[in-house]
């Protein structure tokens, strides 16, 4: 027979509306009689019914999960798998599920995030990405339905939540270094320039050019796909060029593996010959001595 939360509360010497409340995490209930209780539950194997619960509450005590793509350009990235596992340990701190949509196609993901919403299937939303033009997030709006974005939106983001550094800040600073180092010659190797990332880091090796007074240089800016491979063409791309870079920043740590990786090949010491400065700190970049 199964066991119910009376038989949690009666081991546990409480009443079953208090189990009911450290289930549900209630303020109400001490952090001592919480402990109590879940240890009574772990003793019986008792685990919630959150299905009949839902039910009750209008509470799916699920997540959606908004990715860029279900393709595996996005899940060869280590970003993506570093953010998931933060979502994911929120989540169970919390006892929440989270359901991820798979679609390969602006218009898969937008369809998946209707039938989530509308399909009652969540309790709200996290995009993990942020795009110049996005009607998800057009959608989720004008239905009042709660999101967050991981990284700043490009419109309205002083009425939207997300979570982000000053990508702006950041692309203008680590510009700003190899300036100091005596380069005038700095490349721009980015992601698609349909993400906002690209684009607040760009605006930043901009803006730290224009300062210097260092001429900005369209042949110096190459923007692709942030993969190992987008990094290797990007420097052919450039070390062809008549006066080829003496530095590069780098949008992202995979494509900075693929940069590393053409310059290793080609017989270029880093930082010696050239100078890469780079951003996310993954795993990647840690196993890396010359970022």
């Amino acid at each position: 027979m199964a066991v119910t939360i009376k038989d949690v509360a009666k081991v546990a010497n409480v009443a079953p509306s208090t189990v009911s409340r450290v289930i549900a995490n209630s303020p109400r209930i001490s952090e001592k009689t919480k402990e109590r209780v879940r240890e009574v539950m772990d003793q019986l194997g008792y685990h919630p019914n959150f299905i009949a619960r839902s039910l009750a509450s209008q509470s799916t005590r699920a997540i959606g999960l908004v990715m860029p793509s279900s393709t595996d350009v996005v899940f060869q990235n280590p970003f993506f798998p570093t953010v998931l596992t933060g979502l994911s340990e929120g989540a169970h701190s919390k006892q929440y599920a989270l359901h991820m949509t798979t679609g390969k196609t602006e218009d898969e993901i937008f369809d998946g995030v209707v039938a989530m919403v509308q399909g009652g299937r969540v309790d709200g939303v996290v995009l993990l990405y942020s795009k110049v033009e996005d009607r998800v997030i057009a959608y989720l709006k004008e239905r009042k339905f709660p999101f967050v974005v991981i990284g700043k939106p490009f419109k309205d983001d002083e009425n939207t939540n997300y979570v982000d550094n000053d990508n702006f800040k950041a692309g203008k600073e680590v510009t700003e270094h190899l300036i100091q180092l005596g380069h005038d010659r700095i490349a721009f190797i980015g992601g698609n320039l349909d993400l906002v990332v690209t684009v607040e880091r760009l605006l930043g090796y901009e803006k730290a050019l224009r300062n210097s007074g260092i001429h900005l240089e369209d042949k110096y800016i190459v923007n692709d796909e942030f993969l190992r491979e987008s990094g290797q063409d990007a420097v052919e791309v450039l070390l062809s060029l008549d006066q080829p870079p003496t530095a590069m920043v780098v949008a992202d740590d995979l494509m900075a593996l693929g940069v590393l990786n053409k310059l290793d090949e080609m017989g270029i010491a880093v930082p010696q010959d050239v100078s890469i400065v780079s951003f996310n700190n993954v795993l990647i970049a840690e196993m890396l001595d010359r970022l």
